[in-house]
């Protein structure tokens, strides 16, 4: 059996006068069409990921005032996906709330990033037709600010070619070098192996696929260059507001 929502209500901090508001936002598809329910958590999913994207399109724009729009989509990109979401609906417990059927718990289900993603989504579309643009807000931003870097460090991770080249560029005055060193293992599942140059500094990687493997080796290359310290990276939002500080 789910959590009491009671509690789940306690933790998001607001409080909801449309009872049934909050446990559709928690019906998973799954457990409405055993149950034979009139009703589950997607359409309240498809108003929350548009109330996120302009919280999070908000957001960016403020803080990075000299960003320019692919920069902001890039950075609106890493937050958005599947991934960053369902880390925020493990951080609420959210699936312990979760009504869901009984074969897809049995699968698994409840943990899985996209089930997590959706059910967040949902559950923030019902905070918005509860609790308004101001509410939902600052739900985001807190968890957001509390679980990742600033939005700008997270794109080597999501992009990590595209951020050492931009790095190289700034320090080195070239971008890096990529050259593949083999292919090897059958047709149908290769591996390649790609060697990265960045200013005599030579590392490799391997993945199934030219662009996995320049990925993975570029992905090493900064962690090289920088020390692992992503401030490294701070370079182009020197005039942005002060970090993270800044309401929408």
């Amino acid at each position: 059996m789910p959590e009491d929502i009671e509690k789940l209500k306690k933790i998001l901090g607001g409080s909801f006068r449309q009872p049934t508001l909050l446990k559709e936002a928690l019906t998973h598809r799954s457990y409405a069409v055993e149950n034979k329910l009139a009703y589950d958590n997607q359409r309240l999913e498809f108003l929350g990921d548009a109330v996120l994207e302009i919280i999070l399109t908000e957001y960016l724009y403020a803080v990075y005032p000299a960003a320019n729009e692919g920069v902001m989509t890039k950075m609106r990109s890493a937050l958005a996906q599947q991934e960053s979401i369902a880390k925020l609906a493990r951080r609420l417990n959210l699936g312990a709330y979760m009504y869901i059927g009984r074969g897809e718990a049995a699968s698994g289900g409840a943990e899985r990033d996209s089930t997590l993603c959706d059910l967040f989504e949902a559950v923030l579309g019902a905070c918005y037709m509860e609790q308004g643009m101001d509410f939902s807000r600052k739900l985001v931003l807190d968890l957001i600010r509390s679980e990742f870097p600033p939005p700008h460090r997270m794109l080597s991770g999501l992009n990590p070619k595209g951020s050492l080249q931009e790095f190289t560029q700034h320090k080195f005055g070239r971008p890096p070098v990529y050259q593949v060193l083999s292919v090897s293992g059958p047709e149908h599942n290769p591996v390649y192996e790609v060697e990265v140059a960045v200013n005599n500094r030579k590392l490799t990687g391997q993945g199934g696929s030219r662009r996995q493997a320049e990925f993975t080796a570029a992905a090493a290359m900064l962690q090289e260059l920088t020390g692992g310290d992503l401030a490294a990276l701070d370079y182009g939002y020197k005039d942005r507001k002060q970090e993270d500080e800044s309401d929408v």
